[in-house]
């Protein structure tokens, strides 16, 4: 048994009146032509009027008129009383009423929204009201027939708009490119690895174009919080939901008067030294993203005065007996425990609840160590924004520097930014625009010494032992090393290791080879024979 059509529509006051006597049966008119469409037969119109007695005329007018045209339907009218039809919240309130009181039955019945009568905000409220399924039906747009069209069917013509957007799989296909497209401007267009990171930001991109509630970014210093959250911005502002300014602070720098100057403004005179006004960031911000770092080291005054702004969007300037306003979306970064430090009394319980909400921790890059090769090249190429200088890795010295890169060894204190650094020192110090073994030999010295590491025994069994090594390059390394310790000279060792393949060379360079070799796990001939293997 087929499922009976049902429409639901507002009587069109203007359109549906049109002229009286039989001439009304030559013009066209939605309500009456929504009736007489032979692909959609209507079984009942919910017809909504106007509560006036006019309305009320026209109203039982149009319904004996689709009687005598389709007789099978069945018109019910709704008065109902729009102070102000121009009024978004009256309308919308009025019809999400209607459509939450309403006794829908799919599984008896299918639903047609018809949106051709109301005014235009009629129209945007009930494609808002079926788009969200307050509604469980299809929009349908009637119109006159086409002027090119021979006969003039005062019924007209209709069409159908089904809401559900998963049914078009090219429209499905734009949204997933869209979605993919925010993910790379996120990650800065970093083909990134890890997956738990991965997940982090796909909720970070849902919940930014969804939400306008404060975010708190967590991890350590370099884990790249700021950037992370000037991409938010751009999203949004891409989106066209921010229009205001991207600014941030980091609450570290901020002390005294001085912090609750630089955030909420002063006015003239407030403390010594202010000569003149001043707006402070949250004012900038208006309309926009404001990122506070390491919000965790704000004041217990700048905390309260910062509470109130982000609940009232208004706060009083530093000195001022006048509320200023500030509408921003709040962006928050810490390497603290906020919970610990509201525990110990040093931030406020309320604060941090109302900046929780919505908590996403970047891990460092020692835990991302998948991310280092993505990152690496990421670099190289905003340094050949910035210096108009294109710098590439030779093969094997890429190779040595990722191999160190992703050791225990490496330990990346300073996360992102470290490996930053890294990269913009050899890419500065490259002749000929090549990254070669020598540079990445002396960068890795380099990172080594920072880090207060000097190469010993348990290094090397660490290097031997390290997991992310296959068993023949360990069983290899570790042959090769017993070569070393039983030689005199490099090239000796050389000699011996290339005894075979040497002979294919006019001019063999054995100990190249084999400082070469050794330099791909971060390892030196003068090392080596310090050490004892017990092998």
């Amino acid at each position: 048994m087929s499922k009976r059509t049902v429409a639901i529509g507002f009587l069109g006051t203007t359109l549906d009146r049109n002229d009286e006597g039989e001439a009304r049966w030559q013009q066209w008119r939605p309500t009456v032509g929504l009736c007489q469409q032979a692909e959609t037969p209507i079984q009942r119109l919910e017809l909504i009027h106007g509560a006036s007695t006019r309305d009320l005329e026209l109203a039982e007018q149009v319904r004996t008129d689709i009687h005598s045209i389709s007789s099978h339907t069945d018109v019910r009218l709704h008065p109902m009383t729009l102070r102000d039809p121009w009024d978004f919240e009256e309308v919308y309130g009025a019809l999400h009423d209607f459509a939450s009181d309403y006794p829908f039955d799919t599984e008896q019945e299918d639903y047609l929204v018809h949106i051709t009568t109301g005014t235009h905000v009629a129209q945007i409220c009930w494609f808002l009201l079926t788009e969200a399924r307050y509604l469980p039906a299809k929009l349908i747009q009637t119109s006159p027939a086409r002027a090119y069209e021979k006969s003039r069917d005062p019924a007209g013509i209709s069409t159908l708009i089904d809401l559900d957007l998963s049914r078009y799989d090219h429209i499905a296909s734009r949204f997933q490119r869209e979605q993919a497209n925010s993910l790379n401007l996120l990650k800065a267009g970093i083909a990134t690895r890890n997956v738990a990171f991965n997940r982090t930001i796909e909720q970070i991109e849902r919940v930014a174009l969804r939400s306008k509630t404060p975010m708190l970014l967590v991890g350590p210093t370099g884990a790249g919080k700021s950037f992370l959250a000037r991409r938010i911005y751009e999203l949004k502002r891409a989106r066209h939901q921010l229009e205001g300014r991207f600014v941030e602070i980091n609450c570290a720098t901020l002390r005294g008067d001085g912090a609750m100057s630089a955030l909420f403004g002063h006015s003239k005179g407030a403390f010594t030294g202010a000569q003149t006004a001043r707006d402070g960031l949250l004012r900038a911000a208006n309309g926009g993203m404001l990122f506070l770092d390491e919000i965790g080291e704000l004041g217990a005054d700048e905390q309260a005065m910062l509470l109130k702004a982000i609940e009232e969007k208004r706060f009083f300037p530093l000195g001022s007996d006048q509320e200023v306003e500030s509408d921003f979306q709040l962006m928050a970064g810490t390497h603290r425990d906020l919970r610990a430090r509201v525990i110990e009394g040093s931030f406020r319980e309320d604060l941090f609840a109302r900046i929780n909400l919505w908590t996403f921790e970047l891990p460092g890059l020692a835990e991302r160590r998948e991310d280092i090769e993505p990152n690496l090249e990421f670099e190289l190429q905003r340094h050949a924004r910035e210096q108009g200088r294109q710098v590439r890795f030779n093969v094997e010295a890429k190779q040595h520097y990722l191999r160190f890169a992703n050791s225990t060894q490496a330990r990346w204190a300073g996360n992102f930014r470290e490996l930053s650094a890294s990269i913009t020192r050899m890419a500065t110090l490259a002749d000929s625009d090549r990254i070669n073994m020598a540079l990445v030999t002396e960068e890795i010295e380099r990172l080594q010494r920072t880090w207060g590491i000097v190469p010993t025994q348990d290094a090397l069994s660490s290097l031997l032992g390290d997991q992310s090594l296959d068993h023949f390059d360990r069983l290899q390394l570790q042959a090769v090393i017993n070569v070393c310790r039983a030689s005199s000279s490099l090239s000796e060792a050389g000699r011996q290791l290339f005894n075979v393949s040497r002979l294919d060379k006019e001019k063999p360079n054995d100990a190249d080879r084999l400082r070469k070799y050794l330099a791909r796990f971060g390892l030196q001939w003068q090392q080596l024979k310090t050490y004892d293997l017990n092998c």
